[in-house]
């Protein structure tokens, strides 16, 4: 890949991400790449394609909007890691399916078919409601009990 396309799609997701108050995703969805690459290769390989085919280049010449394309990007991910649905988890809890673009204040889960699976974080909104947080600790993280207890 064109060190200059990464740069420049990184810059214009930073500035979007910085007008917006949007949080980066970027980090998780390293940790969950480099789980997919444990678990299945052929998996991880079309993720990177997407990445440097699709991904970078569509922000860094501009047709795509940064924050939109990284979370198609984060449910492509989480769809490659185990088959399942996107949903939207509202401030007040409620999940509904999800519905791009989606709404800045909506956590934006993935919830795989597969028995047992944890869900995938693909969006956390900046500032996650109580009801968000505890969806995340139970969904994502596998907590089952109350923070503090």
């Amino acid at each position: 890949m064109d060190p200059g396309l990464k740069e420049a799609a990184d810059a214009r997701f930073d500035e979007a991400r910085a007008n917006a108050g949007a949080r980066d995703p970027r980090n998780y969805y390293r940790d969950r790449l480099r789980d997919l690459k444990r678990t299945n290769e052929q998996a991880y390989a079309e993720a990177v394609e997407y990445y440097e085919e699709e991904l970078v280049p569509s922000i860094a010449e501009g047709g795509a909007d940064p924050l939109q394309a990284w979370r198609i990007f984060g449910l492509r991910l989480a769809e490659l890691t185990s088959p399942g649905e996107a949903v939207a988890v509202d401030p007040s809890g409620r999940r509904r399916p999800y519905a791009a673009p989606g709404d800045s204040g909506d956590m934006i889960l993935h919830l795989p078919r597969a028995r047992g699976a944890r869900a995938f974080l693909v969006g956390l909104p900046s500032e996650p409601t109580a009801a968000q947080k505890a969806t995340l600790d139970w969904l994502v993280a596998g907590r089952r009990a109350l923070p503090g207890r």
